[in-house]
């Protein structure tokens, strides 16, 4: 199925900065790394850039959430664009990427650099991961009012959604083990990953709670990297030693309320009833690998339904078995180790990750004959962006 993107749009280049839990390094090198690394992979200079985009931008660079803007790129790497945009109110964090794309297929610009940095691990320091605060004399607004006073985090919210899936649809834990063990034998062999270490059931069932019933590993893992984009013209393709990337499909609607907690329905998310499918001559069937957003195990539940891999309230049951979703199997999911054990790159992870297996560069997590890759990024009600994915 033709449509603007898929003519005229192609991910030229991709490019990652070292990964790791506490890097110690400048936020700003990191993104510089990616930055240069992706626009390599593309076959050009940074005298091509003409546009500049990113999540969430330096206006959410406390705690680490931001490596660098717009603003620091454009001056570090000293590009001159005709177009930029930045900021936190996207469909997910892909939404970065999708204005990249609109970018170029309506001519305001040839090849725009995209990135998404993030330094939480060295931010936060020694200890567990903390939760939300606002500075000292500030008041609360919005969502946070109604969860700060109670200490309430992301994690507090994730949790309902767990319980509410097991009251309701018989999800057990067992069956939502399976997800980070999975990821961890994925992560295994993938040399840039965090956590490797085999994790097992036992390990699993009787590991910390952090809000009952979700436990430790069912939590991604705050770390040190960035991870960039090339978006070019179409015609950059031929210029190119390794195959170019289309998006197929793409699917940013937001079907409730911003908040998650106030939504029609705590166990979805804002990503039901997508509209993907009729925008593609694919089927979910003709999938052979996805990429779905895991900041918490239960999301990957959720974009399992809203891709339709599975019905509604069947995906407990379907990664119940993981030779299903393991390498190997019929459906391949996060084959980076995602973010439960690769590390929490924050949704550009699992893009750069569909865009490595498209290409065939897995190495040994490879996925043969990876043709067509589903991405699925973002949380609860946040906003989400679904992608198909193939070579050009």
């Amino acid at each position: 199925m033709s449509s603007a993107l898929t003519d005229k749009v192609v991910i030229s280049g991709i490019g990652q900065s070292a990964v790791g839990r506490r890097l110690g390094r400048d936020p700003l090198q990191l993104t510089a790394d990616a930055c240069l690394a992706a626009v390599a992979d593309a076959g050009i200079t940074l005298a091509d850039i003409d546009g500049l985009t990113t999540y969430p931008g330096a206006s959410a660079a406390g705690k680490g959430f931001s490596g660098a803007g717009v603003r620091e790129i454009h001056d570090a790497l000293g590009i001159r664009p005709r177009w930029v945009a930045g900021g936190v109110e996207y469909p997910g964090q892909l939404g970065a990427v999708v204005d990249a794309m609109l970018a170029v297929a309506s001519g305001l610009a040839d090849h725009v650099l995209c990135w998404r940095s993030i330094w939480e691990g060295t931010a936060q320091g020694t200890g567990r991961r903390r939760g939300y605060s606002t500075p000292r004399g500030v008041r609360p607004s919005g969502q946070l009012s109604w969860q700060l006073p109670y200490g309430a985090s992301a994690a507090n919210l994730a949790g309902l959604q767990i319980r509410a899936r097991m009251q309701r649809y018989g999800l057990t834990r067992a069956q939502l083990a399976q997800i980070a063990i999975v990821e961890r034998s994925h992560a295994k062999l993938n040399p840039n990953a965090i956590y490797t270490e085999p994790l097992d059931l036992d390990s699993y069932l009787g590991a910390r709670m952090v809000s009952d019933p979700l436990c430790m590993y069912d939590c991604d893992i705050a770390c040190d990297g960035a991870t960039a984009f090339v978006i070019s013209r179409a015609e950059h393709t031929a210029a190119l030693d390794h195959p170019a990337i289309v998006v197929d499909a793409l699917d940013c609607a937001h079907h409730d309320r911003f908040l998650w907690e106030g939504g029609a329905d705590i166990t979805r998310m804002s990503s039901r009833s997508s509209t993907l499918w009729e925008r593609t001559d694919f089927g979910p069937d003709d999938v052979d690998h996805a990429s779905l957003y895991d900041g918490f195990s239960v999301f990957v539940l959720c974009f399992l339904e809203d891709f339709g891999f599975c019905e509604v309230g069947e995906s407990g049951a379907w990664v119940g078995d993981p030779s299903r979703f393991s390498l190997g199997g019929a459906l391949p999911i996060n084959t980076a180790g995602g973010q439960l054990s690769g590390g929490r790159l924050h949704g550009f992870g699992h893009l750069y990750e569909s865009c490595v297996q498209i290409r065939g560069e897995g190495g040994e997590r490879q996925v043969h004959g990876a043709a067509l890759s589903a991405v699925g990024v973002g949380g609860a009600n946040s906003g989400t962006t679904m992608m198909l994915l193939r070579r050009a």
